[in-house]
C-alpha cells in the first residue's frame, strides 16, 4: 500500500523536474543547479524508498523519465545555444584586434 507521504514525495520530484525544464528553458542555470540540488536530495529519498520500482507507480516513472530526458535536451539546446554565441564573441574580438593592429601600420 502506497501511503500519502510516498505519493507526495514522488508529486515533490516531478515538480522540481518541471521547473528545472522551466528555468533552463528561460536561460536561468544558477536557479537550475539550485532545483538540481533540490531534485538530488528528494530522488535519493525516493530510490531508498524503492518507490518507482512498484508497480503502481509505472506510469509516474515514465512520466518522469520522459521529464528527465526533456530536462537533458532543454540544457543541451542551452549549451549549444551559448556556444555559438561564445564563437561570435571570439571571431568578434579576433576582428577587433584586426582593426585595431591594422590601424597602428597606418
Amino acid at each position: 500500500m502506497i501511503s500519502n507521504g510516498q505519493i507526495e514525495l514522488v508529486d515533490r520530484l516531478q515538480s522540481l523536474l518541471e521547473k528545472q525544464i522551466e528555468q533552463a528553458r528561460h536561460g536561468n542555470i544558477v536557479e537550475v543547479e539550485a532545483l538540481s540540488e533540490q531534485a538530488g536530495s528528494v530522488f535519493v529519498e525516493v530510490a531508498q524508498t524503492g518507490l518507482l520500482e512498484s508497480a503502481e507507480f509505472k506510469n509516474r516513472r515514465e512520466q518522469l523519465r520522459k521529464l528527465h530526458k526533456s530536462l537533458c535536451l532543454t540544457i543541451a539546446a542551452q549549451k549549444a545555444d551559448i556556444a555559438q554565441k561564445l564563437s561570435k564573441v571570439r571571431k568578434g574580438k579576433k576582428t577587433l584586434k584586426t582593426y585595431r593592429d591594422n590601424a597602428r601600420f597606418k
